[in-house]
């Protein structure tokens, strides 16, 4: 199955989620369908107009949204005044149960990607009544050994370009943490700083986004480029705001009654610490489903056919007589 055609959302709004933050949330496809909500990566990409094309509109009442400090929502993370302190994983968990209940969704589908599957595994986790399914990619859990590969093991596979990125932060940080050298950059006073140390960051970023290396054009967007490095570093620097590290696997087993759904590139370099399969194994009532030659890159055509393929059977769990009057409408 390939992805569903393009369609426009019939509600949307920004929703007052408290600390003077307001969240961009938009629904389409059926009002009557299976509610799935779609959590996107970074922490700090947003959500596009793409995430609602692995939905079945006629099956499913799908909710976007931009989480804090990024897309249409507003404080945005560019601006150097937003306060960052109000921006971690639990305000994230909380922003989602307010917009489902301001949505009256009891239940609902959640779609994580990257980021948005650690999000998305830990809101399950935390309330899981509100979690019908999970469908995850690009799976990450927000442990230390996630961020000590992403910041440094990968200099052994990109060699060049990590030293680029470590040469960037100044001479006596180089052997520490490298995204709290980052983050302390692009909190600089100098904008021309901020500036060089997002170029800097999303370089890296680009380098080993994906097998074969491709461009990400958002990165060529000053503003957009500054607000996710900052979240980014901001977030790996503080271990996600997860509390205790490896908090997310540990407590793996407590998904169990929640079906999942695991799409994952075979070349993704997060699959070298294991992470897909140690999780199914925590968690029996998920599924692994391995894609070959692929890497972190939801948009491959095989990633996004096993993505539709993993929404279409959760939809077909349910019956919604409403699917004919949303097709005949």
């Amino acid at each position: 199955m390939s992805l569903y055609p393009d369609i426009e959302p019939y509600a949307h709004g920004l929703l007052d989620v408290g600390d003077a933050n307001h969240l961009y949330w938009e629904v389409c496809g059926n009002p009557l369908g299976k509610p799935a909500v779609v959590l996107h990566g970074g922490p700090g990409s947003g959500c596009t107009p793409y995430f609602r094309r692995y939905f079945d509109p006629a099956a499913y009442r799908i909710v976007l949204l931009d989480q804090r400090g990024c897309g249409r929502s507003t404080p945005l993370v560019s601006d150097p005044a937003t306060d960052l302190s109000v921006n971690t994983m639990p305000h994230l968990i909380a922003d989602l149960e307010l917009l489902r209940r301001h949505l009256e969704i009891d239940q609902w589908l959640v779609f994580g990607g990257s980021f948005g599957s650690i999000l998305a595994l830990r809101y399950a986790q935390l309330h899981p009544d509100a979690v019908s399914e999970l469908v995850l990619t690009m799976l990450a859990t927000g442990s230390q050994a996630d961020v000590d590969l992403l910041t440094r093991g990968l200099g052994r596979v990109f060699p060049e370009a990590w030293a680029r990125f470590r040469d960037a932060v100044p001479e006596d940080e180089r052997d520490g943490d490298l995204s709290a050298a980052y983050y302390r950059l692009l909190r600089s006073t100098d904008p021309a700083v901020r500036a060089r140390a997002a170029r800097d960051w999303c370089d890296w970023e680009t380098a080993m986004a994906s097998q074969p290396p491709r461009s990400i054009p958002r990165f060529e967007e000053p503003e957009f480029r500054e607000g996710f490095a900052r979240t980014v570093t901001h977030y790996f620097s503080q271990g996600h705001f997860l509390g205790e590290d490896g908090v997310v696997l540990r407590e793996a087993p407590s998904l169990r009654g929640i079906p999942g759904t695991i799409v994952q590139g075979s070349l993704d370099f997060g699959n070298l610490l294991g992470t897909p399969w140690l999780l199914t194994r925590a968690w029996p009532d998920a599924e692994l489903v391995m894609v070959d030659e692929v890497g972190h890159n939801s948009a491959a055509p095989d990633m996004t056919r096993a993505l539709v393929a993993a929404t279409d059977v959760y939809a077909a769990r349910d019956v919604y007589a409403a699917r004919d009057v949303y097709t005949t409408r």
